[in-house]
């Protein structure tokens, strides 16, 4: 069973975010609110469970929660402003939209960006810790993964409902043989190689 600590609050969202090593899609942020005492032990850090514990535990999640909103920062931003700001930006709009204002913020890693009079606390792998920010973690990736699941069906060739955006041993050959789309992010190294290969051939043409 996670902990659900900071005991001096009554109100406490959690926010978490998937998808930031990703080639391609958006990186996605979820924060949520839980009912005081609430319990559930399928609710871990999303790596740790299986994919349909993942979609059992998010719906626990949207039908006990307090509030919970999600958002998606898209490649084109990613590239813009890069992806820890996009990272941190997607939690603040998340945090943003809830329809409960929080006592209290806390957020899975070390980094992030005062944005409101909210105290806010970073805890490095709170995913595995703290129940609000484990159950983020899981709106987050279920979200994301459905998504990658739709996009896959536009861009079949990725396999992007295997690995959901990230650089596996097919994806690489994919961008190798088909090329970069339009959600791929193009300040990612393994994408910039593959335009700067596409651009000296077009030149030498």
């Amino acid at each position: 069973m996670l902990r659900s600590d900071f005991k001096d609050y009554k109100v406490i969202a959690g926010a978490d975010e998937a998808g930031r090593g990703c080639l391609s899609g958006p990186v996605v942020a979820a924060a949520v609110i839980l009912p005081s005492g609430f319990e559930c032990d399928l609710i871990n850090d999303s790596k740790k469970l299986t994919h349909y514990q993942r979609e059992e535990a998010f719906q626990i999640i949207i039908k006990e929660a307090i509030s919970y909103s999600i958002t998606e920062i898209d490649a084109q931003k990613i590239d813009e402003i890069n992806i820890l700001n996009a990272s941190i930006l997607a939690m603040q709009e998340s945090f943003k939209k809830l329809n409960v204002i929080p006592d209290c913020q806390l957020i899975d890693g070390n980094r992030f960006k005062k944005f409101n009079d909210i105290p806010y606390y970073t805890i490095i792998k709170g995913d595995g810790i703290q129940m609000q920010i484990a159950a983020a973690s899981i709106l987050a990736k279920v979200h994301r993964d459905h998504l990658m699941n739709k996009l896959h069906e536009e861009y079949p060739h990725y396999k992007w409902n295997k690995n959901m955006g990230y650089p596996t041993k097919k994806h690489l050959e994919a961008l190798e043989e088909f090329g970069v789309t339009k959600y791929h992010r193009l300040s990612y190294k393994p994408v910039l190689n593959i335009l700067q290969k596409q651009i000296t051939l077009f030149d030498g043409v």
